[in-house]
């Protein structure tokens, strides 16, 4: 393996699972589906979500902050606060200059848009807030997150669809490896939990039509999979290289040592019918790393339950791994798709599965379908002995990034 890996010294997640890590995994475990209906999207062909549980932004953040920021912000300062707290770093006396944020956002915000938007057509421009475009756009969350803990260094957005989250830590552990940044907070945070954006996914066929029993809606690679559930949430993980983690010693949670990132250049929406972009990136990832197949305990899949997404992923799987493929399991069927936030989840997810020894069950499989048959857990948690494991990420446009990580 490489000698350059870099070490994840925090973890902060916001999902519809939880607002803590414990809780994560604790609903992880369970591996039941958290899609119910939402009345937010009431009227429209698919009136389901997974949400996130309710907070309090008011009493986090203060009144003017929570106000001026759409819930994609919250997640982040939450998510990053909490990554922080569980590195054992202390933002007061950190050397802020040499600190990034990089978290990935595959659109701009659309939860308050509608408002907005009736104003202007109701011909009263002027009643449009101010607040309007500078809490939707796609780098407020790190900007966000940036100024509330003192992070002076490079600060920006990665946007690459749903692979956003992970090639925002791709580029983190660039930031690391190049002597840029000593400390990096990385990750993705979205919440598309918006009517606009539920009717574009409806309308392009890629969301489940299961209004009736949601719970059972998203079932990742089952052969009875009619489209995704969208979710919400956050991700942040706090990135430095080991030296640094050892000498303050930091308790290392994992270790990113691979990163792969390709695109498919094949369609503006639909994936490679053969995987052949995916595939790429897990390659590179595991060429990046030393690995190789055979040293891969755990597959943290895409796994959006959409048909042509799904049977290009198993297909990709398959190519590179063929008779010795580790366990999968698809996290999206528990907690939706949170869209740019959902790679560094699953990366998030992946690391807690490491460090537990576990691989989650998939929930609501039942029967696969193809000729690529992956080895689906599901039912119940399956112990695993691994020290090595990878997920993936991709999008539309045809990105793909595939991230991976080992114990300390």
């Amino acid at each position: 393996m490489r000698s350059d890996a870099i070490a994840v010294t925090g973890i902060g997640l916001v999902t519809p699972a939880g607002l803590t890590a414990q809780d994560n995994w604790a609903a992880l475990c369970q591996g039941r589906s958290l899609a119910a209906h939402d009345p937010l999207l009431s009227g429209l062909p698919c009136d389901f979500s997974c949400q996130v549980p309710p907070f309090d932004a008011a009493a986090l953040f203060g009144r003017s902050r929570a106000r001026r920021l759409d819930r994609f912000g919250h997640f982040a300062l939450i998510a990053a606060r909490a990554a922080v707290i569980d590195s054992h770093l202390d933002p007061r006396s950190w050397n802020g200059e040499r600190v990034g944020v990089v978290l990935g956002a595959a659109s701009n915000s659309m939860q308050n848009y509608n408002s907005e938007f009736s104003q202007l057509l109701d011909g009263y421009p002027s009643r449009v807030s101010p607040l309007a475009l500078p809490r939707s756009l796609p780098d407020t969350a790190s900007g966000e997150v940036a100024l509330d803990l003192g992070a002076k260094g490079p600060s920006f957005a990665t946007a690459a669809a749903c692979a956003s989250g992970a090639v925002a830590l791709s580029t983190a552990r660039d930031l690391l490896r190049s002597g840029a940044c000593d400390i990096v907070l990385a990750g993705g945070s979205e919440s598309p939990l918006a009517p606009m954006t539920v009717a574009c996914f409806a309308q392009m066929g890629a969301i489940s039509r299961r209004r009736d029993q949601p719970h059972l809606a998203c079932r990742p690679f089952d052969a009875a999979r009619d489209g995704l559930v969208l979710g919400e949430g956050a991700a942040v993980l706090v990135l430095e290289r080991p030296t640094a983690a050892k000498a303050r010693r930091a308790p290392v949670k994992a270790l990113l040592r691979g990163c792969g990132t390709t695109t498919d250049a094949h369609h503006p929406i639909a994936p490679h019918p053969t995987g052949d972009g995916a595939a790429r990136a897990l390659r590179i990832a595991l060429k990046d790393s030393g690995c190789s197949p055979r040293d891969i305990g755990h597959i943290n899949a895409h796994g959006t339950s959409t048909r042509h997404n799904d049977a290009a992923e198993a297909a990709a799987l398959a190519d590179v791994f063929g008779p010795d493929m580790p366990p999968v399991t698809a996290s999206k069927s528990i907690i939706g798709h949170a869209i740019g936030a959902a790679g560094a989840i699953e990366a998030a997810y992946t690391i807690l599965a490491l460090q537990h020894q576990q691989v989650p069950p998939t929930a609501n499989f039942a029967v696969q379908d193809g000729d690529h048959k992956l080895d689906i857990v599901s039912g119940a948690s399956r112990p695993v002995t691994m020290d090595t494991a990878i997920t993936c990420s991709f999008g539309f446009g045809g990105r793909n990034s595939a991230i991976l990580l080992t114990t300390p």
